[in-house]
């Protein structure tokens, strides 16, 4: 979601990091480039103004000025009046309460409402151990009601059956007392939306808030509309006590305006982001991570916590017994990918790490890419059950017919063996090593060891790290179980906690 501004941000902070000692003409300078970059992500011109004054502030105080290291004393300021910006922790939902909890969803047609209401389902089922029931209130579009019904199978929460004729304030209270018989933990109204403000939306949306007294009323706008968000998320607010705000379709906004600019307009925390169109497309924001992110400093904690959900503990604990083997095939490789995609694939996992963000181009220049899993797992599925355990089986002929049947090259197949005998080498020298402590060790060479911005330094990956990465990936095609391995073993016991029971 801010990628031009990470790249914009990043030129900046590197002039600035370049200089010993700063001065305050230094200062104002590359805050005007901050400010453009800001402008140019389409944050709210009053938020930017704000945002500048702020950091220059700080930044051009003595104690900065004379700082041995000014250029990392200004990016730590920038850091800690972003999460200002983007607001505190508040993603908790306010739902531990004498049941039913009630959660009013409200939102301009074409928001996501209804796709977001089932996600939000599917979280507080999965995350939260709740019992969920969805209820649409939209009695103008006929398709809304079937969309949210589907959702609610694949999400395998209770729906509120239609009747006809009612209006939203009946299918409220209805949706009410239901809640209650069934002994439902949270109760999730999906209101109707238009294409555009108007008296009788509010108006409608505004009585089933009387009725519903809901524990949390969350705005649902497009991240993509830009500064149309922020002007909905203000009228919304203006009328309607809103408690938070989810944004959606944010995997598609590479500006990020509109999350910059919603907290300080509205004084609406977001709750969560849109990541996908997938179900389970829904995450908690933190603004904290998405400073780190918007800097480039990595989110680790974040990469952690998707890696102990994906990978199962009985997974983790046969790949600790294979580890320890020093035995690592074709059939583990196979696993490690399936973890990596489940993690958001190559690139999702990189924009996480510190100083990757700068080099995406180039990793995508040389296919670093989630495209070549897909040709790795078609290799790898071209081979017997035989040769996925013994690739010493595999001479000309097989690989020949390995490459025909996967649709790749030979020479593509002769670099998955080369990738798979140098990482089972890996796996059994890790194994002396003592496990997964060799992979916490290689994980803080890769990451670069980042610090606390302004307390060390923010080191992103340099040339030599650049090579290192394309040496470990094996040239053009990423070597993505050497990838998984280090990046899935967070998640395993003793590399930040234990993983998942539940499989995904």
């Amino acid at each position: 979601m801010f990628e031009n501004l990470t790249d914009k941000l990043g030129n900046v902070f590197k002039g600035l990091t370049k200089r010993g000692a700063l001065t305050e003409k230094d200062v104002d300078e590359a805050l005007k480039e901050v400010r453009s970059a800001l402008l140019e992500a389409d944050v709210a011109l009053p938020v930017v103004r704000e945002f500048i004054d702020k950091v220059r502030i700080r930044a051009v105080g003595e104690e900065v000025l004379r700082s041995v290291t000014p250029g990392q004393q200004v990016i730590k300021i920038v850091n800690d009046v972003l999460i200002e910006v983007l607001g505190s922790n508040e993603s908790e939902l306010l739902i531990d309460h004498s049941p039913p909890a009630v959660i009013l969803l409200v939102g301009l047609q074409g928001s996501g409402k209804t796709t977001t209401a089932g996600k939000l389902a599917l979280h507080l089922k999965t995350k939260k151990r709740k019992k969920v029931m969805l209820a649409s209130l939209d009695i103008y579009r006929p398709a809304a009601r079937e969309q949210l019904r589907i959702l609610g199978e694949q999400a395998e929460v209770l729906v509120l059956p239609e009747i006809d004729g009612e209006s939203p304030e009946q299918i409220a209270k209805r949706a009410m007392a239901a809640s209650k018989v069934q002994a439902i933990d949270v109760l999730i109204l999906d209101t109707a939306g238009r294409t555009t403000l108007d008296t009788a939306m509010m108006s409608e949306a505004k009585e089933v808030f009387k009725i519903s007294n809901p524990s949390e009323t969350l705005l649902v706008a497009d991240a993509m509309t830009g500064q149309d968000a922020v002007q909905t998320a203000k009228s919304f607010s203006e009328l309607i006590k809103i408690s938070g705000v989810i944004l959606t379709r944010s995997d598609g906004d590479a500006r990020g305006g509109a999350a910059l600019s919603m907290r300080s307009v509205t004084g609406c925390p977001i709750k969560f982001v849109g990541v996908s169109e997938k179900l389970d497309g829904l995450e908690a924001f933190y603004p904290d991570r998405a400073a780190g992110r918007i800097l480039d400093m990595g989110d680790v904690v974040s990469l952690v916590e998707k890696a102990a959900e994906t990978i199962a503990e009985e997974d983790a604990a046969h790949m600790m017994k294979r580890m320890s083997q020093g035995s690592f095939d074709m059939n583990d490789m196979l696993k490690q990918i399936g973890q990596l995609k489940k993690m958001g694939g190559l690139g999702g996992i990189m924009s996480m790490l510190p100083g990757i963000g700068k080099l995406q181009k180039q990793m995508a220049a040389n296919n670093f890419n989630d495209k070549a899993i897909s040709k790795q797992e078609a290799i790898i599925y071209s081979m017997t059950k035989k040769e996925r355990v013994n690739v010493a089986l595999l001479n000309a002929s097989r690989r020949k017919r390995i490459a025909s049947g996967s649709g790749t090259q030979v020479s593509d197949v002769n670099r998955l063996v080369k990738q798979q005998q140098d990482m089972a080498r890996m796996m059994k020298k890790m194994g002396k090593m003592g496990g997964l402590g060799g992979l916490k060790n290689m994980m803080s060479s890769l990451g670069g060891g980042m610090t606390n911005p302004g307390e060390g330094q923010n080191s992103p990956v340099d040339a030599n790290k650049m090579a290192e990465l394309q040496k470990m990936m094996g040239g053009n095609m990423p070597n993505l179980g050497n990838m998984a391995s280090r990046f899935g073993g967070m998640g395993l016991p003793g590399l930040g906690g234990k993983p998942s029971k539940k499989r995904r």
